[in-house]
C-alpha cells in the first residue's frame, strides 16, 4: 500500500520547491493525502481490516498536525494546499 518512488517523485515535483524536496510540509501533506485515499479505497472493500483502519486514523491525525503547522507558518500555502487536495478545513 506504500507509494512507489516514481509516484513520490511526481508528487514532490508538483507540491515541492524542487524535484527532491520531500521534507516540506506541503509535500508531506500531499503524500499523506494520497496514502489516505488509497487506504480509504482498501477499507471500502475490506470492511473488517481493523489494523489498516487504525493506520488510516494515524495518517489522518498526522496530516492534521502538519496542516495546523502550515497554517501557522504560511497561511497562503495552507489555503493553496487545502484547495488543491480538496481537504476540508475548519
Amino acid at each position: 500500500m506504500a507509494l512507489d518512488s516514481a509516484k513520490k517523485l511526481e508528487i514532490a515535483k508538483e507540491y515541492g520547491a524542487s524535484e527532491t524536496d520531500t521534507g516540506s510540509p506541503a509535500v508531506q501533506i500531499a503524500l499523506l493525502t494520497f496514502r489516505i485515499v488509497e487506504l480509504t479505497e482498501h477499507l471500502k472493500i475490506n470492511k473488517k481490516d481493523h489494523s489498516s483502519r487504525l493506520g488510516l486514523l494515524k495518517l489522518v491525525s498526522q496530516r492534521k498536525r502538519l496542516m495546523k503547522y502550515l497554517k501557522r507558518k504560511d497561511y497562503t500555502k495552507y489555503n493553496e494546499i487545502a484547495t488543491k487536495l480538496s481537504i476540508r478545513v475548519k
